[in-house]
């Protein structure tokens, strides 16, 4: 179960990426193609990894996910996922604070605070038909604000794609995120329904990029900026 839990959260990352930026095509890959080959240096060990992961969805997760997908209703799934975006609200609300964004911390408390009440313990987004939209901070972010640098980019086997600040960054997210500590058939139920919904992302990798690795790659960095950024124009780091 542990390597379930581990290609999800390289799914998640990967669908992630794609839902927020469509307009990444695979021209915008060769195009910076060379300036990104400094945040990865170690990309020969990098592609035998991505493989790796990529053999273990296709035989392991994609199957079990498929299943997931045709007995499980909508509404089901979308459920599900209000659930856990929920339960990550308290991430933000943490990492608003750090970051100095109080304004956006309170808020996000009551995005938290509604949805935990009224939303059916999130179950329904009550908040954001008040108005109340879904924010995205997690302690990357934060150690970026913090002027941590970047670092190497790294694809970690069943987790997939991260960068070396990212990697305090996780262990501290999991950390205080209370889903990390409910039950194996809850945590998998989250990790099936993220899969499930990666569908379609992760075929457009397969179909439209001419090398998946650098468009991953690419796409994975270019979004992290953004949110570290705060959606700010790209520009050369």
């Amino acid at each position: 179960m542990a390597h379930f839990k581990s290609a999800s959260h390289t799914l998640k990352a990967m669908a992630g990426v794609l839902f927020m930026l469509t307009g990444c095509a695979s021209t915008g890959v060769v195009h910076q193609q060379g300036e990104k080959n400094k945040s990865d240096p170690y990309e020969h060990i990098n592609r035998k990894i991505y493989t790796f992961n990529d053999h273990v969805d296709n035989y392991i997760a994609e199957p079990i996910a498929n299943v997931y997908r045709k007995i499980t209703p909508q509404f089901m799934q979308t459920g599900v996922f209000n659930f856990y975006n929920n339960l990550k609200n308290v991430n933000v609300v943490f990492n608003d604070v750090l970051q100095g964004k109080f304004e956006q911390s309170a808020k996000d408390t009551g995005r938290l605070a509604i949805n935990s009440s009224l939303g059916l313990l999130g179950i329904v987004d009550v908040a954001k038909r008040v108005g109340l939209e879904q924010n995205d901070e997690d302690f990357d972010q934060t150690l970026a604000v913090w002027g941590v640098p970047t670092g190497p980019y790294l694809v970690l086997p069943f987790l997939g794609p991260i960068t070396a600040r990212g990697i305090p960054g996780a262990v501290f997210d999991t950390a205080a995120n209370p889903s990390s500590y409910v039950g194996a058939p809850v945590q998998l139920l989250s990790l099936l329904n993220t899969r499930a919904n990666a569908e379609g992302s992760l075929k457009f990798i397969d179909e439209a990029a001419l090398d998946p690795y650098l468009f991953t790659r690419e796409s994975f960095l270019q979004w992290r900026y953004s949110l570290a950024t705060d959606g700010l124009s790209l520009k050369k780091r």
